[in-house]
Protein backbone atom coordinates (compact mmCIF):
# COMPACT_ATOMS: atom_id res chain seq x y z
CA UNK A 1 0.00 0.00 0.00
CA UNK A 2 1.00 3.06 -0.58
CA UNK A 3 0.35 6.73 0.73
CA UNK A 4 1.27 10.04 0.37
CA UNK A 5 3.47 12.15 2.47
CA UNK A 6 4.46 15.98 2.80
CA UNK A 7 7.90 17.07 2.64
CA UNK A 8 9.11 20.17 3.56
CA UNK A 9 12.55 20.76 1.85
CA UNK A 10 15.13 23.85 1.20
CA UNK A 11 14.40 25.26 -2.76
CA UNK A 12 18.36 24.59 -3.91
CA UNK A 13 18.09 20.46 -2.59
CA UNK A 14 14.47 20.22 -4.36
CA UNK A 15 15.94 21.22 -7.83
CA UNK A 16 18.46 19.73 -7.64
CA UNK A 17 16.62 16.20 -6.63
CA UNK A 18 14.14 17.31 -9.74
CA UNK A 19 17.59 17.91 -12.41
CA UNK A 20 19.27 14.17 -10.67
CA UNK A 21 15.18 12.52 -11.26
CA UNK A 22 15.01 14.08 -14.86
CA UNK A 23 18.81 12.75 -16.05
CA UNK A 24 16.81 9.34 -14.96
CA UNK A 25 14.04 9.73 -16.88
CA UNK A 26 11.75 9.31 -13.27
CA UNK A 27 9.41 11.43 -11.49
CA UNK A 28 10.98 13.46 -8.13
CA UNK A 29 8.28 11.22 -5.66
CA UNK A 30 9.67 7.65 -7.87
CA UNK A 31 13.65 9.31 -7.24
CA UNK A 32 12.45 9.97 -3.43
CA UNK A 33 10.84 6.70 -3.13
CA UNK A 34 14.10 4.73 -4.21
CA UNK A 35 16.84 7.01 -2.47
CA UNK A 36 14.20 6.19 1.06
CA UNK A 37 14.20 2.19 -0.02
CA UNK A 38 18.40 2.38 -0.18
CA UNK A 39 18.49 3.82 3.22
CA UNK A 40 15.95 1.45 4.81
CA UNK A 41 17.74 -1.37 3.42
CA UNK A 42 21.15 -0.39 4.03
CA UNK A 43 20.26 0.11 8.32
CA UNK A 44 18.13 -3.11 8.02
CA UNK A 45 20.99 -5.27 6.50
CA UNK A 46 23.75 -3.72 9.22
CA UNK A 47 22.62 -5.28 12.25
CA UNK A 48 21.90 -8.89 10.59
CA UNK A 49 25.73 -8.59 9.40
CA UNK A 50 26.69 -7.57 13.14
CA UNK A 51 25.05 -10.43 14.46
CA UNK A 52 26.81 -12.70 12.09
CA UNK A 53 29.92 -11.03 12.21
CA UNK A 54 29.70 -11.52 16.06
CA UNK A 55 28.17 -15.28 16.29
CA UNK A 56 31.35 -15.58 13.86
CA UNK A 57 33.95 -14.08 16.01
CA UNK A 58 32.99 -15.90 19.08
CA UNK A 59 32.87 -18.94 17.55
CA UNK A 60 36.72 -18.45 17.12
CA UNK A 61 39.29 -18.99 13.81
CA UNK A 62 41.03 -22.34 13.35
CA UNK A 63 44.59 -20.91 13.20
CA UNK A 64 46.32 -24.65 13.88
CA UNK A 65 48.07 -22.98 16.04
CA UNK A 66 49.84 -24.96 19.30
CA UNK A 67 51.24 -23.43 22.18
CA UNK A 68 54.82 -24.37 22.87
CA UNK A 69 55.47 -27.09 25.16
CA UNK A 70 58.26 -25.52 26.87
CA UNK A 71 60.53 -21.53 26.64
CA UNK A 72 63.15 -23.08 26.34
CA UNK A 73 61.44 -24.49 22.42
CA UNK A 74 60.65 -20.86 21.53
CA UNK A 75 64.29 -19.66 21.77
CA UNK A 76 65.38 -22.98 19.79
CA UNK A 77 62.80 -21.48 17.21
CA UNK A 78 64.33 -18.27 17.44
CA UNK A 79 67.57 -19.27 17.19
CA UNK A 80 66.72 -20.75 13.57
CA UNK A 81 65.65 -17.27 12.03
CA UNK A 82 68.53 -15.20 13.97
CA UNK A 83 71.17 -13.83 11.51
Amino acid sequence: MKINITLKLDSEILREARRIAADERISISEFIAVELQKIVRQHSGYPKARRHALARLRKGFALNWERPAAREEIHERSAQFAP
